[in-house]
């Protein structure tokens, strides 16, 4: 999550939590790549899109916090997500949705409730929402991974769920899910 996500590495710390989508429909295709080229994926982050990093320190996630989390996203549908193709922020190759607004809904609704939460800590203008694959490769690797990637396209998606994770200082595990609608 946190090492992966959009546009520049950050190493998290232990306590950090995020939500999540994970995409199962996407592992076959990016699992192997991503367990060399992503590190989130290397501390158990599986192929993901995220709703919103950095979310509440794990000491402030109680039964009430995960009852408002639940209660904000059981308002929201469930929906299909489509990645049709790659895209790149600095060093980081993702794949790409068309539409991406349920997952936009999705992380607004999260910050309408937290404001003190933006996405990423508000560092970028646009949070876009993609699924990491590779980070900090060259060139060549990454013209080939997405030389890869793109037969196996697109990826359709159904998204009925949002996870929390929290990093121990090793790895990331979750913590909860939260079905939609």
């Amino acid at each position: 999550m946190a090492d992966d996500e959009a546009q520049g590495p950050r190493a998290p710390r232990a306590g950090q939590s995020g939500l999540i989508v994970r995409v199962p429909e996407a592992e076959p295709l990016v699992g192997a790549w991503r367990d060399r080229l992503d590190p989130s994926a290397r501390a158990g982050v599986p192929a993901h899109v995220t709703v919103l990093f950095p979310f509440l320190d794990a000491s402030r996630i109680d039964e009430d916090v995960r009852a408002a989390i639940g209660e904000v996203l059981g308002r929201q549908e469930p929906f299909e997500a489509r990645f049709d193709h790659c895209g790149r922020f600095p060093g980081v190759l993702y794949l790409a949705l068309e539409p991406d607004t349920g997952f936009r809904r999705l992380t607004g609704a999260i910050v309408r409730r937290w404001p003190e939460h933006p996405p990423f800590g508000g560092e970028f203008e646009d949070a876009v929402p993609h699924l990491t694959v590779a980070q900090g490769q060259d060139e060549a690797v990454v013209e080939q991974v997405e030389a890869d990637l793109r037969t196996g396209l697109p990826v359709v998606a159904r998204v009925s769920a949002v996870d929390l994770l929290v990093y121990d200082g090793t790895r990331w595990r979750q913590r909860a899910s939260f079905p939609l609608g």
